[in-house]
């Protein structure tokens, strides 16, 4: 047993064990001012405001360069020109600015020049589709929550470059979220940039294609933009006023409207489900009103909705003409509590028109709905003869006038017979 245990035991020698890609790369050291400087000389080789020729060197330089590794070195030297470092200001080495970048724009912006800088990064990203994630993921919030560190000049090109990679779909929305540091809505740093974006997005695109990217993104209130003693709807009205983005304060306020009517539907519905009494109803309203105003035909028409979306439909078909006639005289009260004018009252036939064409199983109790308003002093005679002269919405129109046009008559002869009298 002894002399067995002193044999050595055999073993491999001169044996080279190869190590695997990935574990090489991941041992390898990061050097991000080696990359630069290789980047550099592929982009030194073209001519100034030869976009076309920077797309194809970058193109080429992915052969060779390790973009994936480097994509935040990549993004920061073809964004802001040089390597950056944390707290936002350039690496101090001794480098030249980078020969591509959008800070070599010229100054003031130009709006046009900056889309050729765009198209740039679109066609790398779309060469290299492994830099899209990082470029929105890391690249744009990391230099967004620095854009305090640089010039006036350079934060207006940077923002309107972004509005435009947001415009083209490049990038989510989702990469604005880092202006919503303290450091940065503290000093209204952020809904300025927040301006500049919109502004650039808004010169390809509509408002609502905006909001449709602001939603993607989960963008879901402009208002965190603003420091915290500046949140509130008035002050974001007249701050994209200001800055002659009107169309951005009107989708805001109409967004906003949309949220109120929505709660007050749905309070509606949950008073009604305890109970129908007519001044519960109004004073849950009125609670609501208090949180958010709405204008008169956007309150009226949210009442309306949430008034019949609390009845149960479920009678049989000739039963629901009786069924809606009924719910609208119950109702009535609430109704008049909140018509307070001609505009307001026309605008409550016009809601009722779009619903009976809604629904056709009411459709046909139109007119009989419009007198029980009428008894009811939802509305007025001369708010229903406006409404049938000129005032009714397209949707279903020949058929209403026809269906009321008797009801108009009557009313028509009754307030000549009125005048008649008062001459006498």
């Amino acid at each position: 047993m002894s002399q067995q245990s002193a044999v050595p035991k055999p073993s491999l020698q001169g044996v080279r064990i190869k190590a695997r890609k990935g574990q090489v790369k991941a041992q390898a050291k990061h050097e991000p001012a080696v990359f630069r400087d290789q980047l550099y000389k592929h982009l030194e080789t073209v001519s100034e405001n030869d976009f076309e020729g920077f797309s194809a060197k970058l193109v080429q330089a992915g052969g060779t360069l390790e973009y994936l590794k480097y994509a935040d070195t990549l993004f920061e030297i073809l964004l802001v020109g040089g390597l950056i470092q944390p707290g936002g200001s350039y690496l101090d080495d001794g480098a030249p600015m980078s020969p591509f970048s959008i800070f070599n724009a010229r100054n003031p912006p130009d709006i046009e020049e900056l889309k050729k800088y765009v198209d740039v990064f679109n066609k790398l990203n779309r060469r290299f589709k492994y830099l899209q994630k990082p470029f929105e993921e890391q690249s744009l919030p990391t230099l967004l929550q620095y854009i305090g560190r640089w010039s006036s000049e350079q934060r207006d090109k940077l923002a309107m470059t972004i509005g435009l990679l947001l415009s083209q779909g490049l990038v989510t929305a989702a990469c604005l979220q880092s202006l919503t540091k303290d450091h940065l809505i503290k000093n209204d740093q952020s809904i300025n940039i927040l301006a500049l974006v919109f502004r650039a997005y808004l010169t390809d695109q509509s408002i609502d294609h905006l909001a449709a990217t602001l939603k993607r993104g989960n963008i879901k209130d402009l208002l965190l933009f603003f420091p915290s003693n500046k949140r509130d709807a008035k002050v974001l009205d007249a701050f994209f006023r200001e800055k002659n983005l009107p169309t951005v304060a009107d989708w805001y306020t109409k967004k906003q409207y949309a949220i109120a009517k929505d709660a007050i539907m749905k309070e509606l519905k949950e008073v009604v489900e305890r109970s129908d009494d007519s001044e519960s109803i109004i004073s849950a309203i009125q609670s609501k009103l208090e949180e958010q105003q709405l204008p008169e035909s956007e309150l009226i028409q949210s009442i309306w909705q949430g008034l019949m979306a609390s009845v149960d439909w479920s009678a049989r078909p000739d039963q629901i003409e009786g069924l809606a006639l009924r719910e609208v005289g119950k109702f009535a009260p609430v109704l008049v509590a909140f018509c307070k004018g001609p505009k307001t009252e026309v605008a409550l036939i016009n809601i009722v028109q779009v619903y009976c064409y809604d629904d056709t199983r009411v459709m046909k109790a139109f007119p009989q709905i419009l007198k029980v308003l009428y008894n009811k002093d939802c509305v007025s005679d001369q708010a229903i003869i406006y409404w049938y002269q000129k005032g009714s919405k397209p949707q279903g129109r020949q058929h209403f006038l026809k269906a009321t046009e008797g009801l108009v008559k009557f009313l028509q002869e009754q307030e000549e017979s009125e005048e008649d009298e008062d001459e006498e």
